[in-house]
Parts: C-alpha cells; sequence; structure tokens
C-alpha cells in the first residue's frame, strides 16, 4: 500500500498515535517498502510535526484520530512530498483527496505485484538506515537518529539474550505496549526484541499514563515490564494513599514487611543468598497480595530508564521485594548500553554494558568521573542531514559521546552523576531543552532579565526569573534599582514601583498579572503539555559575573544557580498550592 501510494526509497512514513497494532504495522510496512518509519510524538504540536515531516521527505503519514489529522491538515500545503494521509483509530467524517480509512489504505495495495515488493526487500543492505527516532536537541530542532536494520535487529537479539528474555518456544514473554512508540525504548522492547524473541504484546488503553494502566496490568498480568520514573512513582503514589486507609493492624504488618524486605534485598544485592524465615513469612503475608494487586505477579523483569529515578522510589520498591532494574543508553545507541540484572544490581546503578558494547569514561576527574562514551554495534548511523551534528556527537575513533558524566566503581557498574548538556528531563522522561522556553519568556515578558528553568526529574517545569536593573558600572554587580526600560514598562502597566524589591515584597499585582500573562502567552506555544511552565518565583538579584551565575561570555551557569537558590526550587516542588 505504501508502494502503491508512491512511497520512495529513503522517504519517511510517519505515524502519529498512540500505541497499537496498526502502528506496529505501518512501522514495518515502511521499513519493507524501503522507507523510514518515523514515529512522531501525539503531544506534538503542528509546527513540531511538520518540522519532522518535512525533514524524513515523508511521503506518506499515518494518523489515529481526528484530532492528530487536524494538525497535518493545518501543514499539509508546506510538504511537497506527500501523497497520502492514513487515519487509523476513527471513521473520516468528510472526505478529502489522498486522506484514507485503514481499510481503504490496505485496498491500496491488492494490484501491487508481490515481485516488486520482494525486489526492494532483497535490495535492501544491514547497513542502511530504516527507521528514524527524533531526539531533542538542547537549543533548537530536534535531531533525527538513523538507526540501521542492523542497529535493531543486533540490539533486540543482544538486550534480550542479556536480560534473559525466554524464546517463545520455550515460554511465552508478555508485555504491554503503552510507552511512545516515538520513543526508542518502546520501540526496541515493543518492536523488535518481541519480534526476536516471539514476545506477546498487548495495547493498553491511550489514557494508560492518566490512570488507567493498573488496570491493564492486573488484566494481563505482564512477565516484563519497562516504566519511566513516573510511572513508579505514580504507583508508589497510589500505594501509599492506599495504605493510609487500612488498619492500625495492617499497616504495622506493611511496615514490618517492608523493613524486612529492604534489609534481606539489600543483603541480596551485596551478595548474600540465604532467606531468612521471617522474609518468607512476609512473601506470604504481604509481598504476594502487593503484586497481585498491581498486576506484577507473574513479572520477573520490572525495568526503570529515560529519566533518573530516585533512590527513595527504588528502595520503596525493594521493600516490598519488587527490585526495579535501571537500565540506561539513549536514542543515538539504538536504545539500551548497559542494563541491570535481578542478580547483578545497585542501587543508584545502570548496571553493566550489554555484551559486545564498551564504555569509556572521556577525561575522568580525580574521582573517576568522565563523560560516558559508548562504542559497539548499537551506535547509530548518524543524524538525518546533519553532518556537523554527527560529527560532535561521535568522535575520529568512533566514540559516542553521551553528553552525561559517570563512572565505573570497583566492580565495572556505571553511575551517573549528572549531565554535561542543559536538556532538562522530567519525572516522565520527556526531554525538554530549556534554551527555547527561556527565550520565549524573555521575550514576552521585556521586564526580565533572565530566565532559568527548572524541573529535572521533577513532574512539571518552573521558572526561576530576575527583573532588569542598573548594573554597578564598576564592579558589574546588579543593584535594586529598576533600569529605564523596566520602570517604563511598569508605568505602562500602572505600577509605581522603582525597585526590584519593592516588586518582590509587594509582589506587585500589575508587574505579576504581566509576567503570568506572558508565561502563559509562551505555554500556549509550547511544543508538549511538558514543556510548559507551571509556577514561577522572582528573584531579589539579576545575575551576573559578579555573582558568579553567569560564565565569562554571559552564559549561565545552570548548576551555580540551582544551588544558590536551591530553597525556591524546593519550594516549587514542596508547596502544594499553585
Amino acid at each position: 500500500s505504501c508502494l502503491q501510494l508512491g512511497l520512495q526509497r529513503f522517504h519517511g512514513v510517519g505515524i502519529l498515535g498512540f500505541n497499537s497494532a496498526e502502528w506496529f504495522i505501518a512501522d514495518i510496512g515502511a521499513i519493507l517498502a524501503g522507507g523510514f518509519a518515523v514515529g512522531i510524538y501525539t503531544t506534538n504540536s503542528p509546527e513540531a510535526c511538520h518540522y519532522v515531516a518535512e525533514n524524513c521527505s515523508a511521503d506518506v503519514i499515518v494518523v489515529e484520530n481526528h484530532k492528530q489529522l487536524q494538525k497535518i491538515l493545518e501543514v499539509e500545503h508546506r510538504l511537497p512530498h506527500l501523497k497520502g494521509i492514513v487515519m487509523y483509530g476513527e471513521e473520516i467524517k468528510e472526505k478529502r483527496p489522498n486522506l484514507y480509512s485503514w481499510s481503504e489504505f490496505m485496498e491500496l495495495g491488492r494490484d501491487v505485484p508481490d515481485s516488486r515488493l520482494r525486489g526492494i526487500i532483497a535490495s535492501q543492505k544491514p547497513n542502511q538506515c530504516c527507521t528514524l527516532i527524533y531526539t531533542s536537541g538542547t537549543t533548537g530542532q530536534p535531531k533525527g537518529v538513523m538507526l540501521s536494520h542492523d542497529n535493531l535487529t543486533w540490539t533486540a537479539a543482544v538486550a534480550g539474550r542479556f536480560i534473559m528474555l525466554s524464546d517463545a518456544r520455550n515460554r511465552q514473554e508478555e508485555v504491554i505496549s503503552y510507552l511512545p512508540l516515538s520513543h526508542v525504548a518502546a520501540q526496541m522492547c515493543d518492536i523488535w526484541a518481541a519480534m526476536t524473541f516471539g514476545v506477546q504484546v498487548y495495547f493498553a488503553q491511550p489514557d494508560a499514563l492518566k490512570g488507567s494502566l493498573v488496570e491493564t496490568l492486573r488484566e494481563v498480568r505482564p512477565t516484563a515490564f519497562l516504566g519511566v520514573p513516573r510511572v513508579w512513582e505514580k504507583m508508589e503514589e497510589k500505594m501509599k494513599s492506599v495504605g493510609m486507609k487500612a488498619s492500625a493492624l495492617r499497616r504495622r504488618v506493611a511496615a514490618w514487611a517492608k523493613g524486612v524486605g529492604l534489609q534481606t534485598n539489600l543483603k541480596r544485592m551485596n551478595g548474600c543468598s540465604d532467606v531468612p524465615m521471617n522474609f518468607r513469612l512476609a512473601r506470604q503475608l504481604v509481598y504476594r497480595k502487593v503484586r497481585k494487586a498491581i498486576g506484577l505477579d507473574r513479572c520477573t523483569k520490572c525495568y526503570t530508564g529515560a529519566a533518573p529515578i530516585t533512590r527513595e522510589t527504588l528502595e520503596f520498591f525493594l521493600s516490598l521485594n519488587i527490585p526495579v532494574l535501571e537500565l540506561y543508553g539513549m536514542s543515538e545507541s539504538s536504545g539500551p548500553h548497559t542494563i541491570s540484572l535481578p542478580y547483578a544490581f545497585k542501587l543508584g546503578s545502570c548496571g553493566k554494558e550489554l555484551s559486545g558494547c564498551r564504555t569509556l569514561i572521556h577525561k575522568p576527574d580525580g574521582d573517576g568521573v568522565g563523560e560516558i562514551c559508548f562504542s559497539g554495534r548499537h551506535i547509530f548511523m548518524g543524524y538525518l542531514n546533519m553532518e556537523d551534528k554527527t560529527r560532535e556527537a561521535i568522535d575520529e575513533d568512533g566514540w559516542l559521546h553521551s553528553g552525561d558524566l559517570g563512572k565505573h566503581d570497583k566492580d565495572g557498574f556505571l553511575f551517573i552523576t549528572g549531565r554535561i548538556k542543559e536538556l532538562i528531563i522530567t519525572a516522565g522522561g520527556e526531554n525538554v531543552p530549556p534554551v527555547p522556553i527561556e527565550d520565549a519568556v524573555k521575550n514576552a515578558v521585556p521586564i526580565i532579565s533572565n530566565a532559568m528553568l527548572v524541573g529535572d526529574k521533577a513532574k512539571f517545569l518552573s521558572m526561576l526569573l530576575t527583573l532588569k536593573c542598573v548594573v554597578d558600572a564598576d564592579t558589574g554587580e546588579p543593584g535594586d534599582d529598576l533600569s529605564p526600560e523596566a520602570l517604563e514598562f511598569c508605568q505602562k502597566l500602572g505600577s509605581k514601583a522603582t525597585k526590584v524589591s519593592e516588586i518582590i515584597s509587594s509582589k506587585d499585582k500589575a508587574v505579576y498579572a504581566a509576567i503570568q500573562k506572558g508565561i502563559t502567552a509562551v505555554n500556549e506555544g509550547a511544543v508538549s503539555n511538558a514543556q510548559r511552565v507551571q509556577k514561577w518565583v522572582l528573584l531579589e538579584k539579576d545575575f551576573s559575573l559578579f555573582g558568579g551565575e553567569l560564565g565569562p561570555t554571559m552564559k549561565l551557569k545552570r548548576p551555580v544557580v540551582a544551588q544558590k537558590y536551591q530553597d525556591q526550587i524546593a519550594r516549587f516542588y514542596t508547596d502544594t498550592e499553585t
């Protein structure tokens, strides 16, 4: 059907929708027909969809419903290659040329001779690109990560064997597909590893991450489960709130069992294998019931990835005898690079390299911390049409530079300690480049001098803001008096303020309302919900070289600001009122 629509070799088939059989079929169909399978985030704005579709020369775009269709129709006139749009999840309301229902799309291919498809399949080579994963840049536009047939098939086989997935001929593994398939993690688990090992895949409801996932888990009882940290955190919150409502006796039994569970599992983690009597009792009384309640009673492989997870959450599940194992990698490494195993894990570590993959700690400091670099058959081909960016990512010796900082311990476990790049990764695993959002806020609110987005590992984004003020010409120290530009801004609003401190101490209604209005406007243009600024605070002093918040090139030193204003940042996430 793709061929009948005129899909050309190495052109994209964009897929925009929640996980479904049609998503898989469109993906694999696109590849076999000689195109690129290109997942597009369902949270993307029309503009962001246009960027991806144009960047990969999409000939065909497959959408789930009218909401997603609308985005494509809005930008269709700027997509010269687009030959057809297919909608799989809903009936078409109004006919238009080049718009097909799923069944009409399936019919299109009926008259294309098999020999033509076979010829295209035969002409494909393992080192040619077949899938594009779009990854957020720290600044500006996403980059199309080119993954080859070999990247996908080799990584799926090696990672599956590494975590000991059973071949379906021996024992049937079952998983739930619910994480966004435009993300490499879900694609590797749900499509490639599943195909390699004959895993049975169940599709969750589209509102899985809003709360229906637990019902699906209880119904499916998967044997392996990958969650982003936000999924595990939500489960933890839910379980704690249910626990609060239990009787006093039950609460005491649960607390006892959790103590036993954590102790036993921490000992096990450090190589002690004996199972104490009280642990066996706790397993009967508590752990089994808990696992059953959340649908993990058959799950021998619980994994987390895509963003850092807190030690608290890991210990919470460990105390209930549910070891949640961390893995680490990136789109550019076809997904995984290091994986923890049930008998080989350490809290806070992302595990060890997959068989055949190597890690280099680049320019380590005294503590052995340096940039984590990867090599192996899982390393991507490069970024589509961005040779300069590819050269930045892969050095002359073929090492992929992750932009993450980390170290190995004496046993070869990898620990990640921070990021060189500024990308914020929310608790939901969404990558947010801060600079465009900060710049938009500064443009929207002329009184703002500096803006710093925060929200790494958090549920939402917040922002630290400073006002334009008069700077001491000699020392470069920012003062309290508003700059002429800021004064004019205040007067227009009808505010009598002349100093930064006056605005903050009186929470100047006019100024605060104007800032909120600007931020609301920026939020309306956000690429996705995860990129909206939910809370903000005005700081008493502007950032400066003098204060240490700016570097010599006036570049924002984020760690310094985060340290200096840690109390204000903490307040964003402890205050319940918005």
